[in-house]
């Protein structure tokens, strides 16, 4: 499935969004609705206050199923948690710039091992922060709401998401690069339909667009949307 990295308008379904006590069944819902990656974000508890995955239930999955895994680190330390992630064999590690002590030499290494290598920035952390390294990255994936603060009600995607999804889209395009943007925290169908059509890339669906209840319907949903606006 290695030529979803280069169609447009994809759909990366949140892992920590699913039913824990139905996972298999989850997953095989999410193959069957023609969706063909897994958004899997490992958190430590201290660069982001929730911890509800651990490597074991990665490990699992990766056994019984071909989706690429499309994983976010937000985490400290970030060694150990990438040195498991290519063990297991994923597909992309994408890691947060505000944590990583050297993000040039952390992309080297997990490009080295042959897998796709991104880095995250926070809603406030400058587009800045990647101007130098953006040519490495596969993907710049780009926070909405603050990392591990889903489960509020009061955390809505920021005022300035716009500006700075399309501020991201113009250097990528004016240095003539194929490095992809991925958006992700509150992503709604207005999202996709906002910026599927040449503007992001990747859309990280959670709960608000994607209803683990009814996998099949609110996934037919979503590709109505990319097969009307690409």
């Amino acid at each position: 499935m290695k030529e979803i990295w280069n169609e447009k308008c994809v759909f990366s379904p949140s892992l920590i969004c699913l039913d824990f006590l139905h996972l298999e069944d989850q997953i095989r819902q999410i193959e069957n609705a023609g969706i063909k990656m897994l958004h899997i974000d490992i958190l430590d508890g201290h660069f982001s206050p929730s911890m509800p995955l651990g490597f074991e239930v990665v490990k699992q999955l990766r056994n019984i199923t071909n989706l690429e895994f499309d994983c976010h680190l937000m985490t400290e330390g970030m060694d150990y948690y990438v040195d498991e992630l290519l063990n297991i064999g994923v597909q992309q590690i994408v890691f947060h710039a505000e944590t990583a002590s050297h993000i040039d030499g952390l992309t080297n290494k997990i490009h080295a091992a042959g897998v796709r290598s991104g880095v995250a920035l926070k809603p406030s952390t400058p587009l800045s922060t990647v101007e130098y390294i953006l040519d490495k990255c596969d993907t710049v994936l780009l926070m909405l709401i603050n990392p591990g603060y889903a489960s509020s009600a009061k955390e809505a995607q920021v005022d300035y998401a716009d500006r700075k999804i399309r501020g991201l889209r113009e250097m990528i395009d004016k240095r003539g690069l194929q490095t992809k943007i991925e958006i992700d925290g509150r992503i709604s169908q207005k999202n996709i339909e906002c910026y599927g059509a040449g503007v992001v890339d990747i859309f990280v669906c959670g709960t608000t667009c994607l209803s683990r209840q009814d996998i099949k319907g609110s996934a037919a949903r979503l590709f109505e949307i990319r097969n009307h606006i690409i």
